[in-house]
């Protein structure tokens, strides 16, 4: 059992939360009881995570996409109605961490990506401070054989375009919607980029830069990191821990 206030404040300095300039709350989210025995971790707090999650008992609901992003309509209404009430009426914390939990080097969405992945980071990439990766494969492969190699780790068919060098051995990574970041990739001249979305500029920017791009999927890359934060929380404070798989196609 852990105090929330205790919880919330280790996970912040864990994460170095104030280092990273984010488009949503980093933290305690919505209130609920001050003792934590049993923790759920979640990518998402979509409605069927929170059913799941409270059907479970759980004191806290920590998660990598929350809510409250900036430009998002204010208005407790509908979704968000049902989202809050679910939350409110039993009593249970909603924390989440979105960029600080993306970069951290060793329970962060990129960092886990690589151990999943096979992959050796080098140096960090893309923001100030960076959250994304960049380094080498384990072992060289074609464009095909990590498509492949991708599939298997994920469970996830990635889209991707074959426009690199014969063999992929250095990469650039990072999870989620990172795609804009793609021309970083390229200038660092790596031989392939690996996120989880892609946009129709990034297709023709692989083809006339001779870069390979792989799109894995927004939450087939973004499992791994809320999952490891909530087992080294569980180990840490001797909480009960699970982690919620919702699965999300894109």
């Amino acid at each position: 059992m852990v105090q929330r206030q205790e919880l919330v404040g280790y996970i912040d300095e864990l994460l170095d939360t104030g280092s990273y300039p984010d488009s949503c709350p980093n933290g305690l989210q919505v209130e609920g009881r001050s003792e934590i025995n049993l923790l759920i971790t979640g990518v998402t707090a979509s409605l069927a995570l929170l059913e799941q999650a409270l059907d479970s008992g759980a004191d806290a609901i920590l998660v990598h996409h929350g809510y409250f992003w900036k430009g998002e309509e204010s208005c407790v209404v509908g979704m968000k109605q049902r989202r809050l009430k679910a939350l409110l009426a039993a009593d249970t914390n909603l924390l989440a961490w979105h960029l600080p939990l993306d970069a951290h080097p060793v329970y962060g969405n990129n960092a886990q990506l690589a151990t999943v992945l096979g992959l050796q980071p080098v140096s960090g990439f893309g923001g100030a401070p960076p959250v994304g990766m960049a380094g080498r494969l384990n072992t060289a492969m074609s464009a095909d054989a990590f498509a492949g190699h991708i599939a298997n780790q994920l469970r996830r068919t990635p889209f991707y375009v074959p426009a690199g060098p014969e063999e992929i051995i250095t990469i650039a990574w990072c999870s989620g919607a990172a795609q804009s970041w793609f021309s970083h990739a390229v200038a660092m001249g790596v031989d392939a980029y690996l996120t989880g979305e892609v946009s129709e500029p990034t297709v023709h920017m692989a083809r006339e830069c001779g870069v390979h791009f792989f799109a894995a999927g927004h939450h087939a890359t973004e499992r791994y990191g809320v999952k490891a934060l909530g087992e080294h929380l569980a180990r840490r404070f001797d909480l009960d821990h699970r982690f919620i798989d919702i699965d999300n196609p894109i």
